[in-house]
């Protein structure tokens, strides 16, 4: 009997570890004492099993297939295998994507050759980048000679002069009376227009190409583009002309725009710091005040962020009616501005903005408190050495104080601030 048992499960047990498919054991055919082992055994089968699945999946690369259960110790290895492979999966799309930073230290030998492809793949990147450099400066100069010739053949509104680089003669210019399809009247421009023909006639420069620029506010803006070639045998310079009046002015009017704040009209931050280091290099006396709004996130949290902007307009407002022509006016962030004042009294400016302080409160007939903190720096110019952020930096000290005292003043105890 013991025998009988014992050969149907070694059976069994060689059937779970060497045959692909295992017939399941009968446990009926045990007797008693050896029926817990068999079912022992049952369990091993759906371990190893499971593990056959797991691991199948795992070696085809699958690694989205059914995960196996937790209590199976037989997958431990192949579950640190599993999430290995899928950080790596992740640190393999991130290299596709252009991140050569990622770095494998957990594979053993696989991790040297990985970092060591990356390495390679970020050199060739490098490599890759200046051959594509080169390639876009070629195509670029391509491009510019296709657009010459473009502008050449098809509008020709733009003077193109050839003058010969030895004696200085104009040998070639299309808007000559004798050149058949151009009308005698634009030799006459040319005189007119282009008052700056002798200095392109005298032109001289080692450069093979070269873009410059002419002209004033009377006569026009003219660019140049200028080049070496070889006309009839001789060494020459050829010049495009093309009027770009019309393109200064639109520009003039773009860089108006960016200097100026879109809500409330005056100079925003960006003027405010080339105003400011322009003032600095030239060492002129001045004084700065730094406003910070009281109240404002109160404003747009309770009453909404319309009346937070009507909040501002009346602050600006209340502002400009205390400056002069030749002060400057700037919104730096949403409740932050600058006064520049030229040649101003540390003191005088100070009882200015304390008058404006005090009119801007009691004018005010909003539910909310309104005022706003202020913070006065004098800056001598023979004497200073401070930057444009040490001296706005000195100011917001000084405006947190005001700050202090208009806390305790127009808002008691409250969080309005």
């Amino acid at each position: 009997m013991v025998q009988d048992n014992c050969e149907l499960l070694f059976e069994y047990l060689r059937s779970i570890l060497y045959d692909q498919k295992t017939d399941q054991l009968d446990l009926e055919k045990l007797d008693e004492p050896y029926r817990k082992l068999g079912a022992g055994l049952q369990l091993l089968q759906e371990a190893v099993e499971e593990m056959l699945l797991y691991s199948a999946d795992i070696s085809r690369g699958n690694l989205s297939g059914r995960f196996p259960s937790r209590d199976n110790p037989l997958c431990v290895n192949l579950k640190n295998m599993h999430a290995n492979l899928r950080h790596l999966t992740w640190q393999a799309k991130q290299v596709a994507a252009g991140d050569y930073s990622q770095h494998v230290s957990y594979l053993g030998e696989f991790s040297e050759a990985f970092n060591t492809m990356t390495a390679q793949l970020k050199e060739r990147e490098a490599l890759l980048k200046k051959e594509a450099e080169k390639a876009e400066k070629k195509a670029e100069v391509i491009e510019e000679y296709n657009e010459l010739l473009v502008e050449m053949t098809r509008k020709r509104k733009e003077w193109i002069l050839v003058i010969d680089a030895e004696n200085r003669d104009i040998v070639y210019c299309n808007k000559r009376k004798e050149e058949k399809k151009v009308d005698s009247v634009f030799c006459n421009l040319c005189v007119h227009r282009l008052s700056f023909r002798n200095s392109i006639v005298n032109w001289q420069d080692n450069e093979q190409y070269k873009v410059w620029e002419m002209g004033d506010e009377e006569q026009g803006f003219f660019r140049i583009t200028t080049f070496h070639i070889e006309w009839r045998g001789r060494n020459s310079y050829a010049h495009i002309v093309v009027d770009v009046t019309d393109e200064k002015k639109e520009a003039r009017q773009l860089t108006s725009k960016a200097y100026f704040d879109p809500s409330t009209g005056i100079r925003n931050r960006l003027f405010f710091s080339e105003y400011m280091e322009t003032l600095l290099r030239e060492k002129a006396d001045l004084v700065l005040c730094y406003l910070d709004m009281d109240g404002l996130k109160y404003v747009n949290d309770q009453f909404g962020h319309n009346e937070g902007d009507n909040y501002i307009a009346s602050f600006v407002s209340a502002i400009k009616n205390t400056l002069c022509v030749t002060d400057l006016f700037a919104r730096i962030g949403g409740d932050e501005f600058c006064v520049i004042i030229q040649n101003g009294e540390k003191e005088a400016v100070e009882q200015r903005f304390a008058d404006a302080l005090e009119c801007f409160v009691r004018e005010n007939v909003k539910k909310y408190p309104a005022s706003f903190s202020y913070g006065v720096v004098e800056i001598k110019g023979k004497t200073n050495s401070l930057t444009v952020e040490e001296i706005i930096k000195l100011a917001d000290a000084r405006m947190y104080e005001c700050k202090r005292r208009n806390k305790k003043k127009y808002y008691g105890s409250s969080k309005e601030e």
